[in-house]
């Protein structure tokens, strides 16, 4: 129940909007999108991720202007066993964000398979954004920023290339999809 406008205890007024939004992340095993979930939401970094089964759920409000923007995040797994799955997750999504691996080619053709199946099957509306994870090992690159760049505008995506190890960027990247 939200009291729009309404100030709230600390003499602050509340933002009169409130926006809920599906966000799905879709990448291959182990490019960091568990990683970059848990840097988001809880501002934490762990060195050794299980992996994800199926998918995690876990939301994050964020506010921008006048408005809250809540996302409801669906973290999938990356493991080639679980895509069958993956619809079930982006059906209904207002975002998804695909990451890769800067320091794996292979992860940024998959990317571009996923991108494709969003474009195919997801809402036509969706906003996609792409995330070249694991900006800190720059010096491993394998996927030149010009490519993926390129890739993304010729795709109409939102990128940035991301560091769930630093942070750089984590936060910016949820915040350019809540715009």
């Amino acid at each position: 129940m939200s009291s729009r406008g309404a100030a709230r205890p600390n003499g602050q007024s509340q933002p009169s909007k409130i926006c809920q939004f599906k966000l799905v992340l879709l990448g291959e095993s182990a490019v960091g999108k568990s990683s970059l979930v848990l840097r988001f939401v809880k501002g934490q970094f762990h060195e050794y991720q299980e992996s994800t089964i199926g998918a995690a759920f876990l939301t994050q409000s964020v506010c921008l202007d006048d408005t809250t923007v809540k996302f409801e995040i669906w973290d999938t797994a990356g493991q080639e066993r679980y895509h069958s799955l993956a619809p079930m997750y982006y059906r209904g999504a207002q975002a998804a964000i695909v990451v890769y691996d800067i320091t794996n080619q292979e992860t940024f053709a998959r990317a571009k398979t996923w991108v494709k199946e969003l474009q195919r099957q997801a809402s036509p509306s969706i906003v996609i954004a792409l995330a070249g994870n694991k900006a800190d090992l720059a010096s491993k690159r394998m996927v030149e920023y010009e490519e993926a760049q390129a890739y993304a505008d010729d795709n109409s995506l939102l990128f940035m290339e991301t560091s769930a190890k630093t942070a750089m960027n984590v936060n910016d990247l949820f915040l350019a999809i809540g715009e």
